[in-house]
């Protein structure tokens, strides 16, 4: 069980209780002259995500009031968390059901620190909760979110395509799944000639890392994640403060992997695939220049508009693999485009498919469970900004324009229409500090995508 959690009552736990906003002033009346004058003093308002801590008749600290929007709201219970000094909590015994499941997971995800790079340690805030009422399901969906957050937050000197195939590799072995790794001069014998080119000038190789789970029988479902563990923007070079945070361009095989992992954990009756290409896209005298034309796996030709476009080449090769299978559902998560949080902001995660249906179905979940998802069109008229005169694509579109939709437009050039494909271009990353957020590598849409799954393929369901 995670250390955040326990399952043996302590003798005395603060008690966590939770207000919503409409109620707040009533319940505030309710309070004895004491309390009341306390919460005039901190100035505690009851809005959601904030909370107060409130002294017994002794004085001394009793219980901790924090407010919600509603009673299933997930940030603002892991705000909360992230709020809590160290001790040991219990939520009341009024919270059931799934506000309980989304209130611990709250709580364990608001528990989260990234402390590998620090001597002092910050002990954890312990909830209480009978062992009847503990939820495995919770856990293993919060242990993907904290893989995916881990992986990110590591900088590249420790995250590079070698450390992040140990990464996949740990993953298959805890979960006796079958791994394979193809790397380096490999990648053209294997015919994956466009993952080369983009990581063909670092020291460490660039690579394609597999991880296939499940039985054979089961319905198949593939994933693949942007693997690009470092972007100087090759010799399209990108400014010092674009690079500042590039360590996070692997976020798309973050996702995958801490998808992975949470799956696998709850034995979801599914065939799973994880397809990752794993590079860095570096200066050296051997990096591929603008203006190269590179063949495909697909066959198709490829112009290089921009080396700094390296992600969509990578997933091209890796998409047409995907496809070979015919899986019953392909999903990428990708750090693809500045433009993606042009339209939607660094808290929401875009995404594509061409399936009206299963785009209406995530965005229903990405709202029931707090993980904002909004699609953008793959309008089919922006295909031509992707012209080349000399081969049959060019990686950068032109005019600076819809961006997201034209890398999702390419990347659609590599994927079977009779496959249903979501393509989420995202973040990875809280760019600042809010409600229940804290600033750091970041899973988006991760969550609604797991219960869209769960509710698709597991009965049990979380």
């Amino acid at each position: 069980m995670i250390s955040c959690i326990t399952t043996h009552k302590p003798p005395t736990p603060l008690l966590l209780l939770p207000l919503l906003e409409k109620d707040f002033s009533s319940w505030k009346d309710t309070q004895s002259p004491q309390v009341q004058a306390w919460i005039r003093q901190v100035g505690f308002t009851g809005k959601a995500g904030t909370s107060c801590l409130l002294p017994s008749q002794e004085g001394l600290p009793s219980q901790v009031a924090f407010g919600l929007s509603h009673m299933e709201d997930f940030w603002s219970y892991q705000a909360v968390s992230l709020n809590a000094t160290p001790g040991t909590y219990v939520f009341p015994t009024s919270l059931q059901g799934k506000a309980l499941e989304i209130a611990t997971l709250g709580w364990i995800l608001g528990q989260y620190r990234f402390e590998t790079y620090t001597a002092k340690r910050s002990p954890p805030a312990i909830l209480y909760m009978e062992q009847a009422s503990w939820n495995c399901q919770v856990e293993s969906l919060a242990m993907g979110v904290y893989l995916t957050r881990t992986l990110i937050n590591t900088p590249a000197e420790h995250m590079g395509p070698t450390e992040l195939a140990h990464a996949t590799k740990a993953l298959a072995v805890r979960f006796e799944a079958i791994y394979k790794e193809t790397i380096g001069e490999d990648l053209l014998q294997e015919c994956y000639p466009m993952v080369h080119a983009v990581g063909r000038a670092s020291d460490d190789p660039p690579r394609v890392v597999e991880l296939l789970w499940g039985k054979p029988t089961d319905p198949k479902v593939t994933l693949v994640g942007k693997g690009v563990c470092f972007d100087t923007g090759g010799l399209d070079l990108k400014p010092s403060d674009g690079m500042l945070l590039m360590k996070k361009d692997m976020g798309g095989a973050a996702h995958v992997l801490g998808l992975a992992h949470s799956l696998m954990a709850t034995q979801t009756p599914i065939r799973l695939r994880v397809l990752i290409p794993m590079v860095e896209n570096a200066v050296h005298g051997n990096a591929y220049r603008p203006g190269d034309v590179f063949p495909t796996r697909k066959g198709l030709f490829v112009e290089i508009g921009n080396t700094d476009a390296e992600g969509r080449l990578i997933l091209a090769d890796v998409l047409t693999e995907a496809c070979a299978d015919q899986p019953e559902l392909l999903i990428d998560f990708a750090t693809l485009t500045g433009a993606a949080r042009i339209a939607v902001g660094t808290e929401i995660a875009a995404f594509f498919t061409p399936d009206d249906a299963l785009a209406t179905s995530l965005m229903s979940y990405g709202q029931t469970c707090e993980d904002p998802l909004w699609r953008l069109p793959l309008h089919a008229p922006y295909r031509s900004l992707l012209d080349s005169n000399v081969a049959d694509l060019n990686n950068a579109g032109g005019g600076g324009y819809g961006g997201a939709i034209t890398a999702a437009l390419f990347l659609q050039h590599f994927v079977e229409p009779s496959i249903p494909w979501v393509h989420f271009d995202i973040m990875a990353w809280n760019i600042r500090k809010s409600r229940g957020r804290a600033i750091g590598g970041e899973a988006m849409g991760l969550r609604a995508v797991f219960d869209y799954l769960q509710a698709r393929y597991n009965t049990q369901g979380t």
